[in-house]
């Protein structure tokens, strides 16, 4: 399938009037392309694979609205009303260059292009293999995960995810009931059910999070049975406290932003049993210090920080 791109170039601060103009004409669906830094909100519910620190906000951007091309697609007159449309804004604000580009583009799929750049890898003694691969020969010996992240990512490949794993790995027993803040894709929790973990329970910001997670169990065997999942703020709802438990996990696993941890470590520790295990990850190497003064002042026992490029992880335990 073709598609006709209608490509805006403006000022961010237009995009949303922009976007909600066009959407009166039957352009919906726009694709947006700027370098405003992410709020802490949206810091926040990007999961366990961290964003490294963008480019400068230079206040472009690109506005992209997308047409399925049937051979019939009046390209002219679309053009004009988008004209029309921004010569009127125009009026009353700044929408910048304000020029219009058009070309055609092959199939969209805005959830699966990125396959392209996911294949399997190892981290120690584990495979990590999405779906559409087939494991190799050679690699037949490994514990294997098949994961897909959909749109919760969390594939492990960033440095955060892979230091969690080795934590977890070390950590875990037969006994582990374990805690996963901030799940994405499940992908720490059915870890640690594949190296023997008894259950795990997840919480996340964002129904995404639901089917990915759904179908990561399936993938891995997992039985449902074994994988609680809750959307909700760990942090500042007691709704999802209550729910999640109190005194009775015995790991707790957090890949989140260095400011998110400050925050959930004093909440947490609630959730935890005595001799419980602390796993942290998603902190800049800058941010290390602030992340274990959160840990020490909790009460938590600091056990030992490892490494992986400009990332850390603070792994602590709740003194018996």
């Amino acid at each position: 399938m073709k598609w006709m791109k209608f490509k805006i170039k403006t000022v961010t601060e237009a995009e949303d009037v922009i976007i909600s103009a066009l959407y009166d004409i039957g352009l919906e669906g726009a694709q947006i392309e700027d370098k405003i830094p992410l709020t802490t909100m949206e810091k926040e519910q990007m999961f366990v694979d961290i964003l490294p620190d963008g480019p400068e906000d230079d206040g472009i951007a690109y506005l992209s609205f997308f047409v399925e091309d049937d051979g019939n697609v009046p390209v002219l007159q679309i053009k004009e009303q988008v004209e029309e449309e921004l010569q009127q804004i125009r009026e009353f604000m700044d929408i910048g260059e304000g020029s219009i580009t058009i070309e055609e583009t092959e199939d969209i799929d805005w959830i699966n292009n990125w396959k392209e750049f996911f294949h399997q890898f190892t981290i120690d003694d584990l495979l990590i293999i999405p779906s559409w691969e087939e494991v190799k020969e050679e690699d037949s010996n490994k514990k294997i995960l098949h994961i897909d992240p959909g749109t919760a990512f969390g594939t492990g490949m960033h440095e955060t995810t892979q230091l969690c794993i080795r934590q977890i790995k070390k950590y875990v027993s037969s006994e582990t009931n374990l805690l996963d803040v901030g799940t994405g894709s499940g992908i720490l929790s059915i870890v640690a059910l594949l190296y023997g973990a008894k259950k795990a329970l997840g919480t996340d910001l964002d129904p995404c999070a639901i089917d990915a997670v759904a179908q990561n169990l399936k993938d891995n065997h997992i039985p449902e049975d074994n994988f609680k999942l809750i959307i909700g703020n760990l942090i500042s709802e007691k709704e999802v406290q209550e729910e999640v438990g109190f005194a009775c996990y015995d790991m707790v696993v957090a890949n989140i932003l260095a400011e998110v941890l400050v925050m959930l470590t004093p909440v947490v520790v609630k959730q935890m049993k005595p001799g419980a295990i602390y796993i942290t990850s998603g902190i800049i190497d800058e941010k290390e210090t602030v992340v274990k003064d959160a840990v020490l002042s909790a009460g938590l026992e600091l056990l030992e920080v490892t490494y992986q490029g400009e990332w850390v992880s603070v792994t602590a335990r709740k003194p018996e």
